[in-house]
């Protein structure tokens, strides 16, 4: 047979040692102080800023971004944007003049908080200031807004108007009750209406759309008949120019002729003025002459010399015959 075991005796409890109770004292002070560490440090993100609250009173230290301790258990914080910042407004609820309740679905307002108005209204306003400051008031003014105006007007005639209007109306008011925060831009969307009432105007809407297509229609015909219009006259004009610059041209031509015509004439008579003056100095020249020339004595030279050159000599039997009839024949001639 086999050797039976011994029994085992049961292990009794091991005692902890005073160094044991040290280390475990110490870790849960390590602990300790890491987790206050760890809730005393906060972090305050990029456009942002921190405001603190100490037994509920607002603190006059901002914090900037990056990391901050505070007294833990004592100190809370709130983180506050001071960028740009789009707070929405949805199912805003307007009645018209006409009694007609609308429906605007989301109202868009971009607005930015300067930061050295940042204690002063999140201590009148709490740090969900965009509650009472932005998104009371939208309700307010719209409401104000359609209260004096009849359903056509909100929703077709002054509906392009109710975003400037109503940003014009919150930087009002905000101006008086909250110097800092500044509206950029509202941007509201089209407000929802009654079913029936929106098919009337789609309908009506359609027929706008008609109507706008004949009158630009119109507006084309019109269009091509006055550009026909204009065509015909630059024609006519364009004619009527090549006419005149031709008519110009040829008055140019007849007036270039006599222009030449009259400086020839100038020319011929004062040639005509040069050849009789000429011949006029000859003569007179010659006349000057004849008459240092005809004295007494070259006269009588002449004389002498015609009645030599006339001078005639007859010879013959019948002489005396000649003389008899000449002296007859003048005899004759007296009678």
């Amino acid at each position: 047979m086999p050797p039976q075991a011994e029994p085992q005796q049961p292990a009794r409890p091991r005692q902890s040692s005073f160094g044991e109770m040290a280390i475990i004292f110490f870790g849960a002070s390590v602990l300790g102080l890491i987790f206050l560490i760890n809730i005393s440090v906060h972090k305050v993100e990029e456009g942002h800023v921190g405001v603190y609250y100490r037994g509920g009173a607002l603190l006059s230290h901002i914090s900037p971004p990056g990391f901050h301790m505070m007294v833990p258990f004592l100190t809370t914080y709130r983180s506050v944007q001071v960028t740009l910042q789009t707070d929405e407004v949805k199912n805003v609820p307007c009645g018209t003049s006409g009694g007609v309740m609308i429906y605007f679905d989301r109202i868009e307002v971009v607005n930015i908080l300067s930061i050295d108005s940042v204690y002063s209204i999140v201590k009148n306003f709490t740090a969900d200031y965009d509650k009472a400051l932005i998104f009371n008031k939208v309700h307010h003014e719209l409401n104000q807004f359609c209260s004096v105006h009849n359903l056509h007007e909100v929703y077709i005639d002054l509906f392009d108007q109710i975003d400037e209007n109503l940003k014009h109306s919150l930087q009002r008011d905000l101006n008086e009750m909250a110097p800092g925060l500044i509206i950029q831009a509202v941007r509201v969307t089209k407000p929802k209406i009654p079913e029936t009432i929106r098919k009337n105007y789609e309908l009506m809407e359609a027929e706008k759309t008609k109507l706008l297509i004949s009158a630009q229609r119109q507006k084309v015909v019109e269009m091509d008949a006055e550009t026909d219009r204009k065509k015909a006259i630059i024609e006519a004009e364009k004619v009527a120019q090549v006419a005149k610059i031709q008519f110009d041209q040829k008055i140019m031509e007849k007036e270039s002729i006599k222009q030449i015509s009259q400086i020839e004439d100038a020319i011929h008579v004062a040639t005509q003025k040069s050849q009789t003056d000429a011949d006029f100095y000859n003569r007179q020249k010659l006349a000057e002459a004849n008459a240092l020339l005809l004295t007494p004595q070259y006269l009588e030279l002449k004389k002498y010399e015609a009645i030599s050159n006339n001078t005639k000599l007859y010879y013959g039997p019948d002489l005396q015959k000649m003389f008899l009839l000449g002296t007859c024949n003048n005899d004759l001639v007296k009678n």
